[in-house]
């Protein structure tokens, strides 16, 4: 339930190495633990830490914790919607992560601390998917700060405003193998690096 621009920003790094060979993995955390623990990944990127259990044998380490800010297409992000900015997301339409995602808990936090009932017509488990259908105008959508940059791969999305007080966090899980692996140390290097972190 991490936003998939986030993770293309994270694995930048290793993008450019010769004869890479990148494979990745969409699931939920506790199946993709279970394929760490017997070393068929070598890194996996969540928005939690890994749960405590002895018998894994994993290591777990919070990389990013990056503000959430509003995007959508220039027919729903207005001048008065900017300046009217978080109240317009209670009447604007909301694209937002589904009900599972650490995000959604904590977007739904902010939005209940701002006095806002947003106008949802459309969750998604797919961050990219949900930054398509903004971008062909179905709403407004919430997008890690780390994965912004790459937003310029959709046309037409406009900055609404910045969601002060929300941040997706992603942690980073490795087994013993994965925390040697020279390209999953440049990762978490780099990430380490960022402004976000």
């Amino acid at each position: 339930g991490i936003s998939k621009l986030a993770v293309h920003a994270l694995l930048g790094p290793v993008l450019d190495t010769p004869d890479l060979r990148l494979t990745c993995h969409d699931g939920e955390v506790e199946e993709l633990l279970g394929e760490l623990a017997r070393h068929h990944l070598d890194l996996v990127l969540t928005g939690q830490s890994a749960p405590p259990n002895p018998n894994l044998r994993l290591s777990s380490e919070r990389l990013v914790s990056a503000p959430v800010d509003w995007y959508g297409p220039a027919r729903w992000v207005r001048r008065a919607d900017v300046q009217a900015f978080p109240q317009a997301l209670a009447r604007l339409p909301v694209l937002l992560p589904t009900g599972h995602s650490v995000l959604r808990q904590r977007l739904d936090r902010w939005f209940e601390e701002q006095g806002i009932t947003p106008q949802i017509v459309g969750e998604f488990e797919d961050s990219a998917l949900m930054a398509v259908f903004a971008a062909r105008g179905l709403g407004v959508f919430p997008l890690s700060r780390m994965g912004g940059e790459d937003v310029r791969l959709l046309n037409g999305l406009r900055l609404l405003g910045r969601g002060n007080g929300v941040h997706e966090e992603i942690h980073a899980i490795c087994n013993r193998r994965g925390q040697k692996h020279p390209l999953v140390q440049r990762i978490l290097d780099q990430a380490k690096a960022s402004v976000f972190s």
